[in-house]
């Protein structure tokens, strides 16, 4: 592809291109589709945990506040992955508000805590030299670290036919 091929795209597909260049191994493609939404669960889990500011305020407020900014950083890359995105927010946090009602902050916490680190193991063992054998995206730019639900959530556009 040459530069200007590069330059009429937009930005979401140039991260997703070279998202995808570190995440050619099947397997590894696999456990990112069971991971990615693991992680991204369990950073809401724990944020759900942070005690709310005040009284005005629930459970659950640095959550929130981190769904919407980061609903706003998919939506200008592209509306209709920001949409779907707001929706599998909106999912996480309802099993995360249930969770926590129906078992206690402690609960929450020590299950945000075991899918993170589990979650995270996958990860690793998919770019390890038996399946990827390519360092994670997010070594080279944190903003993959936000790239990689978006890419998962484009798979899933694909798959079902939609555009992005």
């Amino acid at each position: 592809m040459n530069s200007f091929a590069d330059s009429s795209q937009r930005p979401i597909d140039r991260w997703f291109a070279h998202y995808s260049g570190d995440h050619r191994n099947a397997t590894n493609q696999l456990i990112h589709v069971i991971c990615v939404p693991a992680i991204l669960w369990s950073v809401i889990a724990l944020l759900w945990c942070i005690p709310a500011p005040g009284t005005w305020f629930r459970a659950g407020f640095w959550a929130g506040m981190a769904m919407l900014a980061t609903a706003l950083f998919y939506y200008r890359a592209s509306r209709k992955l920001g949409l779907g995105m707001v929706v599998v927010f909106m999912l996480m946090g309802l099993l995360t508000r249930w969770l926590h009602d129906s078992y206690g902050t402690r609960t929450l916490l020590a299950l945000g805590i075991g899918v993170f680190v589990v979650a995270w193991i996958g990860q690793f063992i998919g770019h390890s030299k038996l399946y990827e054998g390519k360092r994670p995206s997010f070594f080279t730019d944190l903003t993959y670290l936000l790239i990689g639900p978006a890419w998962v959530l484009a798979k899933l556009y694909r798959k079902l036919g939609w555009s992005y």
